[in-house]
């Protein structure tokens, strides 16, 4: 009944946006599936490179930075801050990246880590321009 009492309340329009909705979030996790794993770990702060090598390589790194330490963990083929000495701790909260143009980054600390790698398909754009 309560499915029935929702159909009523909605208009065509609604359920029109719903379900482009829903196709786009279908479409949009499809074509994040086809991104190739990453081969690189990067990491830069300031501008400048800190730290370089491949993603297989497990270790845990401590950079220090204008607010305290920060503390980047690679292991089974995934790079993830777990611990921070910034205040909200987004760096922590943005979780394990792996896949080649994947981002993690500690403004309070000037921190950015970046995953290379993996081949570029033909079609494939990160910036258009004239």
């Amino acid at each position: 009944m309560a499915l029935g009492d929702l159909l009523r309340r909605t208009t065509l329009l609604d359920r029109v946006l719903v379900s482009t909705l829903f196709c786009a979030a279908l479409l949009s996790l499809f074509l994040l599936a086809q991104v190739e794993p990453g081969t690189l770990v990067i990491v830069e702060q300031e501008g400048r490179i800190v730290y370089r090598a491949p993603l297989e390589q497990e270790r845990t790194l401590r950079l220090s930075g204008p607010r305290g330490e920060t503390v980047l963990a690679i292991e089974g083929g995934h790079a993830c801050i777990i611990a921070a000495s910034c205040p909200h701790k987004v760096c922590m909260g943005m979780g394990k990246i792996a896949r080649g143009g994947e981002l993690l980054a500690c403004v309070p600390n000037h921190l950015l880590v970046r995953i290379e790698g993996g081949e570029k398909r033909d079609g494939d754009y990160d910036l258009l321009s004239r």
